[in-house]
């Protein structure tokens, strides 16, 4: 009796720490869902105020980028052993994502373009099956059809839906982008073939804001920004807001804290699942702009956040699919990677 306990109590033990992993791993995806989404009602009353958009994405990115500075010195290894993921990082899930997406709404509906930057879940479904050729459990897409319908809802597609090519194309580029976001930050949770070191998930985030940063610059040429702006205030909901305290929001919490819990959540759970779980981003952007801005939640907006929330609770309450025999379970996409 007690040999058979101890043959498993191993198991036992290392199953209690996927579990636990993969509850962290969830809190976190859950933290940065929050955060990003809190980035837009602490923006839109700058832009109203007077800053372009691209220039407040600018702002977000460049400070953040500016707070990550020590982080970036300390792992400036990263930048010969990693050049490549670093670049991919700030391309994609930085500069990417924000340009091509404040390029949408500038010629479709806000929520046509939200709509279609968060199909990323089921495009990193697609590439997970076809591209790197791992399984995935019909519980993961069950919940990306959840989450895909609900935030149909949620954004009211059906209000004011406009056939632009063009806008179109660039919110897909920009659910492209998210894609990459979420592949990159599973990627770098691997050591590579030669026996380097896992990549400290700081400093690739540190390394993207400062690439992101550099090609927003180009963009959205801050050098003609009103900078008096950031001296006034912001009218919230009826009632002023200084305008830097809106903008230490959006650096500290909508950028620094989003991107770093949500880099470390995707190593901890999947890409497919985090991803899913990212959904939520859209639902709580709209309770918040529904309490603090008084935009309020229409009756398929409500339904629609609840499928989300349906949605992301199946994808990550799944297991990961069981790879085919031949398959080392190495090569499984795991579900609870270590952040370093």
């Amino acid at each position: 009796m007690h040999g058979s306990q101890g043959s498993q109590g191993p198991t036992g033990a290392q199953e209690s720490r996927e579990t636990a992993g993969r509850g962290f791993g969830l809190g976190l995806a859950l933290v940065s869902a929050l955060a990003f989404g809190g980035s837009g009602v602490a923006a839109k009353p700058l832009i109203e105020a007077g800053l372009d958009s691209l220039h407040v994405v600018w702002l977000r990115v460049a400070g953040a980028a500016l707070v990550m500075l020590p982080v970036a010195w300390r792992n400036r290894a990263l930048v010969r052993e990693r050049p490549l993921l670093l670049a991919g990082f700030g391309l994609l899930a930085v500069a990417g994502v924000q340009a091509c997406y404040f390029a949408a709404i500038s010629r479709i509906p806000v929520g046509v373009a939200l709509l279609i930057e968060y199909l990323a879940p089921a495009l990193v479904l697609g590439w997970v099956r076809f591209v790197q050729r791992k399984p995935v459990t019909r519980a993961a897409a069950l919940g990306v059809v959840l989450a895909v319908g609900g935030l149909a809802c949620v954004v009211e597609v059906w209000s004011g839906l406009s056939f632009d090519v063009l806008g179109l194309l660039l919110a897909l580029g920009a659910a492209c982008c998210q894609v990459g976001y979420f592949v990159l930050s599973d990627q770098g949770s691997d050591a590579d073939a030669d026996g380097r070191a896992v990549p400290d998930p700081l400093g690739v985030i540190a390394y993207g804001l400062l690439v992101g940063a550099a090609l927003l610059t180009v963009v959205a040429r801050p050098w003609g920004m009103d900078w008096s702006v950031l001296a006034g205030s912001a009218d919230m909901n009826g009632t002023a807001v200084p305008a830097w305290l809106l903008l230490c929001w959006i650096v500290l919490l909508a950028t620094v804290v989003a991107y770093v819990t949500g880099v470390v959540s995707v190593r901890r759970l999947s890409p497919q699942v985090a991803g899913v779980v990212a959904c939520l981003e859209a639902v709580i952007a709209t309770v918040l702009a529904w309490i603090m801005l008084g935009e309020h939640l229409s009756a398929p907006q409500l339904f629609g956040g609840a499928v989300v929330l349906v949605g992301a609770f199946i994808a990550q309450s799944s297991k990961t699919a069981a790879p085919p025999a031949a398959v080392e379970p190495e090569t499984v996409l795991s579900s609870s990677k270590s952040p370093v």
